[in-house]
């Protein structure tokens, strides 16, 4: 199974991959660029967004606005006005930290994590922001925090921390948003790159993408094996999300951070937004519902 180009926007570091149920559109953003991209696939119409901030993460709420992580905190950004209101702060003082990848639970949270920008090991932590603002760390001593998505029955937490090569489940109470690390429930090999970000289909299964990979791999957290591929023609990939009005989609987000001069030659689509289609349904994530609204 192949992905295919969706739009050539050379990020340097594109990363959550999103589709907005409501102006049915895919949006993604370049962390290092500092630019949010939306991308309507009828019109083939694209619209660029620069900001000052490192925005790493985007979540839709209920009136059509994104919530987005960043460095230095989470905020709401207006997609009418361009304007980035900051909620609240994270880790705003630990200038070599940024947020990373995220997830919106069933109950509106907002998961997210932190990690310094060198991949430092034990620097990053995994936050969990309630509606009413408040703030609580989940976990601690984590490297690169990345992929977070949820069971259908809410009962399990998945859980990637790039640099352990595993995902991880987790016992969640949606009602309170507690954690109770349970098993270990897939082991990456070291040949097929590092997890990144991730995504859950109707039947359970987990789509992730392998930083140095080459593709989006489709592993089954019940016993733990790799179910299939798709190949997308570039190193690094990043992320993936289900899209379309049918969530019978996958975007995925690459990157040329850190490829060399003879690399982007031979890969000149890193860094660009693929397309595919896994044969396999996703869910409709949760709007966010953090802040005012």
């Amino acid at each position: 199974m192949n992905a295919y180009l969706l739009y050539a926007s050379q990020c340097e570091l594109g990363e959550g991959p999103l589709w907005h149920t409501l102006r049915k559109t895919c949006f993604w953003v370049d962390i290092e660029e500092k630019r949010i991209f939306e991308f309507n696939q009828n019109s083939q119409r694209l619209k660029v967004w620069n900001t000052d901030k490192r925005i790493s993460a985007l979540f839709q709420k209920t009136d059509g606005n994104l919530i987005v992580g960043f460095q230095g905190g989470i905020g709401e950004f207006s997609l009418q006005t361009g304007q980035l209101k900051q909620l609240i702060e994270i880790e705003k003082d630990i200038i070599s930290n940024r947020c990373n990848d995220g997830g919106c639970d069933i109950e509106g949270r907002v998961w997210i994590g932190t990690m310094e920008n060198n991949c430092k090991p034990g620097a990053g932590k995994l936050y969990c922001i309630e509606n009413d603002l408040s703030i609580h760390i989940k976990l601690e001593n984590l490297c690169i925090p990345n992929g977070i998505t949820w069971t259908f029955d809410q009962k399990h937490m998945y859980f990637i921390d790039s640099q352990s090569r595993q995902v991880k489940s987790f016992l969640f109470d949606s009602y309170t948003g507690h954690i109770e690390q349970e098993k270990t429930v897939i082991e990456i090999p070291e040949k097929l790159g590092m997890p990144d970000g991730m995504s859950i289909d109707e039947e359970g299964m987990l789509w992730i993408a392998h930083w140095g990979g080459f593709g989006v791999y489709r592993w089954n957290p019940l016993n733990g094996k790799l179910i299939s591929k798709i190949h997308v023609p570039v190193p690094l990939v990043s992320s993936c999300s289900f899209a379309g009005d049918m969530f019978d989609q996958l975007i995925i987000t690459t990157a040329k951070k850190g490829l060399s001069k003879e690399k982007l030659k031979q890969f000149p689509n890193s860094g660009d937004i693929f397309i595919a289609s896994p044969g396999v349904k996703g869910m409709r994530l949760p709007y966010s519902q953090i802040g005012p609204n």
